[in-house]
């Protein structure tokens, strides 16, 4: 008897009743650990189980990948009748199954996908008491069968997944969300939990107003995915970006975003001619295609979606390196959603804009099409994410404070403007003259991309065809990458010294300002930001250190494992598992049932399997076991922990490391480093005085009092008022030195 229309296969009521892996008497923590393998909760996971279990009504904002299904399936497993997730779409419905059954949880879902036999069958296996979770659409719930079906049997929790699209004001309003309120008067007995990741405090006051819930029982969570590396680049060669960023991440899952269905088929080309495993994913496509590219791709049988927006919001694949946004999205709920699906496995993840006015125009272009009563909502949510587009501060500030938080950890340490080697204008007269004066010996035919590469001193066939080898201006840029130059040219742009055509080519030309800076080498300020870090040195801060063939084989084995059980491979494990066992290397089944993830259901089905390759791989080569420490702390990033960049870099450089080691070890720049220590000691804490600061100092003594003197007087928030009132004498990155001295030596 089919208990789903998933891919897990066929299932008896007497396996559902076997299966089930917990008793009512049993805690929370306890199902937590030997169900789901986790060994503590994420935080308000506890506050919001305990409140449910508590027969109150419940409003949970969790960011994606926060735990929210946890907080009605531990509830679902303690209570004594049925749990119903009203959820929007069929895919989530099926991966949340799948995955409750590789626990051996009793799930299933009711919606149009499955056929009329399957549809009778999973009625009567709800109607006998034995399913703890049933998922339906909205529409199903609404239906008399759904209804009387639910009267027949005990219901305890009502849960409303994606809750935001209750709310007009929300940015993926459905009107069959508002009719649930009349299910839960139908029904009063039944708890209620209303979950979302993502809601402005209007959206959260509509949603508790039109289910009736009480403003005491709100939990918020904090909105920041501080596994998420956040990046805003101007848009001047999209093609040509988005196939230097695929090359950063081989062989890794990843979402690219695109506006329109004719935009995803040819970058799917594109990329394909380009040998990249790629799939497209928009609504022109038939059904099968749609569902046979979706089914690949959450399955690892293919790395790369291209999609409209419409795909994602029913994916759960937790190892989704990269998210791509080659077009804007239409609002910043949209885009905090669609970068969501990145890094739900809490391992680091990329998160890259392409930003342009002319996608900013076309998104106006749209919404003057539309009704007046729509125009004011989408015009808000347009000017909302410009501004963080264009914003120059922290982005996880901008993007908090749109959802109602405020964020107090800059330098984040992961987005671009954090990481941009300087936070003060340089001065960047000679690279803005190379770049002028190639745009210029060029024929001012040619977009930003093109320069970049003669100034590189690229041969490529572009380069060899119009002979510009043969320039003067051919090789003379290579201090700076090619993105560097892309970002030196957006400024020149921004500074008015570049005009920058409107069609597809975006060529160049010098505008008389521009061709007197040429002539005369009037200064030009602006900001170069940090360069890419190679290949070698990418490694993401307080990345948990892996042994990288035990995971290669740990993936082709869970592969393997995932196709005999026709289900995806996050399914058997998700790539956080596989990173601790291939870090700590677990030789018993006692030190198997310490990593993140294996449950007890798991452990007796796939203990052996893992056991045996882990020993013979250890047994090969040598290695023994490291156990990670008792109550849960094996995790894969320090982050994890909650602390901000700075202070985890300022730990250890009061623990003995020295700013060559922290250098290294994170990959950046000696002033990024700087930058760290300093926002450390700004936050009032002391800094180890081994480090003679002022010996990276090629200034004068005289001038270093000086800078000094200034410090004092005008304080150190600021550098520029201390640069101007020396004059220029110190540079900024003399003065950020300065200010670190300045302020480890007042504590």
């Amino acid at each position: 008897m089919l208990i789903s229309a998933g891919c897990s296969g066929n299932l008896t009521y007497g396996d559902i009743i076997h299966h089930m892996p917990v008793t009512p008497t049993q805690s929370p923590e306890t199902i937590l650990n030997t169900v789901f393998g986790y060994q503590e909760y994420k935080p308000l996971q506890r506050e919001v189980i305990q409140n449910v279990l508590s027969q109150r009504d419940t409003l949970a904002i969790m960011p994606t990948g926060g735990g929210k299904s946890l907080c009605y399936q531990i509830p679902a497993l303690l209570s004594p009748g049925l749990t119903v997730v009203v959820s929007p779409l069929i895919a989530l419905m099926k991966d949340q199954v799948e995955q409750l059954d590789a626990l051996g949880v009793p799930a299933l879902f009711l919606n149009s996908s499955l056929s009329f036999d399957d549809y009778q069958v999973n009625m009567l296996l709800v109607r006998s008491g034995e399913i703890k979770l049933l998922y339906v659409a909205p529409e199903t719930l609404l239906s008399p069968r759904t209804l009387n079906l639910l009267e027949s049997v005990t219901l305890s929790c009502l849960t409303i997944d994606e809750a935001h699209c209750i709310s007009e004001w929300g940015h993926d309003f459905r009107p069959e969300y508002r009719q649930i309120a009349q299910v839960r008067k139908r029904f009063p007995q039944a708890v209620c939990l209303a979950l979302t990741a993502t809601a402005t405090d209007r959206v959260r006051q509509d949603i508790k107003d039109t289910l009736a819930f009480q403003d005491d029982n709100e939990f918020v969570a904090s909105f920041n995915r501080e596994n998420l590396m956040i990046e805003v680049l101007p848009k001047t060669d999209p093609g040509g970006q988005t196939l230097a960023f695929l090359q950063r991440f081989p062989d890794q899952s990843g979402i690219i975003y695109c506006f329109s269905r004719k935009q995803v088929d040819d970058l799917t080309a594109f990329l394909s001619t380009k040998g990249f495993s790629v799939r497209a994913y928009h609504a022109g496509l038939s059904d099968h295609e749609r569902k046979t590219n979706q089914e690949d791709f959450i399955r690892d049988d293919v790395q790369i979606i291209v999609a409209t927006i419409a795909f994602g919001m029913g994916i759960n694949k937790p190892n989704v390196r990269f998210v791509v946004h080659y077009d804007l999205p239409k609002s910043i709920e949209s885009y905090y959603q669609e970068i969501g699906r990145a890094g739900r496995d809490g391992l680091p993840a990329h998160c890259l804009l392409l930003y342009s006015y002319a996608d900013v125009a076309k998104l106006r272009y749209f919404i003057d099409q539309k009704a007046e009563s729509e125009r004011q909502v989408a015009y808000l949510h347009l000017n909302a994410l410009t501004n963080y587009a264009e914003s120059s501060m922290c982005r996880r500030v901008p993007l908090l404070a749109y959802f109602g938080e405020k964020y107090d950890d800059e330098p984040c340490g992961a987005c671009d403007n954090c990481l941009k080697a300087n936070d003060e204008p340089e001065d960047i007269t000679i690279a803005a003259q190379k770049f002028l004066s190639c745009v210029k010996r060029t024929g001012e035919r040619f977009a930003a991309t093109h320069i970049a590469h003669v100034l590189l001193g690229t041969d490529n066939e572009k380069v060899l065809k119009y002979r510009h080898q043969e320039l003067s201006t051919f090789g003379i840029g290579k201090e700076f990458t090619r993105k560097q130059w892309l970002h030196i040219a957006q400024q020149l742009i921004q500074k008015g010294l570049l005009e920058q055509s409107n069609d597809l080519y975006r060529t160049l030309r010098l505008t008389p300002k521009g061709s007197e800076v040429l002539r005369s080498r009037e200064p030009v300020l602006g900001i170069v930001p940090q360069a890419e870090k190679t290949a070698a040195a990418r490694k993401k801060a307080g990345e948990m250190a892996y042994d990288r063939d035990l995971f290669a084989l740990l993936r082709e084995k869970r592969k393997d494992l995932a196709d005999a059980a026709h289900v995806p491979p996050y399914v058997i494990f998700s790539d956080r598992t596989l990173v601790e066992i291939a870090a700590y290397y677990p030789l018993t089944p006692d030190s198997l049932k310490r990593i993140n993830g294996i449950g007890q259901v798991k452990l007796e089905r796939y203990g052996d399997i893992l056991l045996d390759l882990v020993q013979g791989f250890c047994r090969e080569r040598g290695l023994e076991e490291k156990l990670p420490r008792k109550g849960g702390e094996a995790r894969p990033t320090r982050q994890a922990v909650g602390k901000p960049r700075h202070v985890i870099v300022a730990e250890a450089y009061n623990a003995g490391q020295s700013i060559s080691d922290l250098m290294q070890e994170y990959g950046v720049k000696r002033g990024t480093i700087i930058d760290h220590l300093a926002a450390f000691t700004q936050d009032g804490n002391a800094l180890r005085q081994s480090e003679d600061f002022l010996s990276m100092l090629d200034l004068p003594g005289e001038q270093q009092e000086a800078a000094l003197q200034a410090f004092e007087q005008l304080g150190s928030k600021f550098l520029k008022p201390v640069f101007e009132q020396l004059g220029g004498a110190a540079t900024y990155d003399d003065l950020k030195i300065l200010r670190l001295h300045f302020l480890s030596s007042r504590k």
